[in-house]
């Protein structure tokens, strides 16, 4: 791997070697290293791009890496990766998406998570998407994340997008059976002409299932972000979406959060906010030799945190 490659596996993954452990890395459309371990299996797929990532039952504080680095302008990149997460386990898994485009061609990667989480399983799943390169060609990312969780189970999903990529469209479902838990955070800015839209679809289905939904986002100069979450409750059970974004320069932001109940012990509640930068926070950080752009830029990073 030359410099780019390992700078965009850091940005993503924070990988600056090897991992231990189980590991796929894919570039320009291709895997290039794997490694499975004795509890986390890695295969790809046979009828299609992508891999199998099976996760033994009982399996604990075990990690997976399954960066994707495209470095090549005119690349157009579709994958479908299954995880299948053993009952009793623990894992973690990085994910991640990094773009170097310096032509003029689009370079796009579409990549169809589908995640089966059995009885009582644990995982920590976390994506970053990155995008940077001269040329002016765009850098388009469209994830797909299908979430089908089964009893008492939990997963907690971090979405990060900060910077570079131009055009993303997330599409999320999750089905949740009785007990299971589910937390999802997405932050993201946008800038220049980006435009982003995040669409997610959560059924709570069983008794006691819990939902909680947090996207915080910043939108600078002329870009634009939707974002769209529904909670389905289905049954007895709990969720909470909140959407919080700040919006500057002449961005535009919708946010539409929506909540439905099909059952009378359904407890689901919804808060949405969207703002300017607050005044008195950049006058104080000023008063303490910020100037206005450092100002601000700790005010975003620490929104974003």
């Amino acid at each position: 791997m030359n410099n780019i490659d390992r700078t965009m596996l850091q940005a993503v993954a924070d990988l600056h070697e090897t991992p231990q452990g189980a590991y796929n890395i894919r570039k320009n459309g291709e895997g290039i290293e794997r490694r499975s371990s004795a509890n986390i299996t890695i295969e790809p797929k046979q009828d299609k791009p992508g891999i199998d990532i099976t996760v033994k039952p009982g399996t604990k504080n075990e990690s997976v890496h399954i960066p994707v680095i495209i470095t090549e302008t005119g690349v157009d990149d579709l994958t479908y990766n299954d995880f299948y997460i053993g009952d009793d386990s623990d894992v973690v898994i990085v994910a991640g998406c990094g773009i170097h485009n310096s032509g003029d061609k689009k370079s796009e990667h579409d990549g169809i998570h589908r995640f089966f989480i059995g009885k009582n399983a644990r995982i920590k799943y976390v994506e970053k998407h990155y995008g940077q390169g001269e040329g002016t060609g765009e850098r388009v990312l469209n994830p797909v994340t299908e979430i089908y969780m089964d009893e008492n189970s939990y997963c907690e999903m971090e979405s990060v997008q900060i910077k570079g990529v131009d055009s993303t469209k997330r599409d999320t479902v999750a089905k949740l059976e009785k007990g299971a838990s589910l937390v999802i955070l997405e932050k993201l800015m946008t800038h220049g002409d980006q435009i982003a839209h995040s669409d997610m679809v959560i059924e709570l289905n069983g008794e006691d299932a819990s939902a909680q939904i947090i996207s915080r986002s910043v939108a600078k100069d002329t870009s634009q972000q939707v974002f769209y979450p529904r909670a389905v409750g289905n049954a007895k059970c709990r969720a909470h979406v909140q959407c919080d974004s700040i919006i500057m320069d002449e961005a535009k932001i919708r946010s539409i959060p929506e909540i439905a109940a099909n059952h009378f012990e359904a407890n689901i509640v919804h808060e949405a906010a969207i703002g300017r930068i607050n005044n008195d926070q950049l006058l104080k950080l000023q008063t303490m030799g910020k100037t206005p752009e450092e100002a601000e830029e700790i005010i975003i990073n620490c929104f974003l945190k």
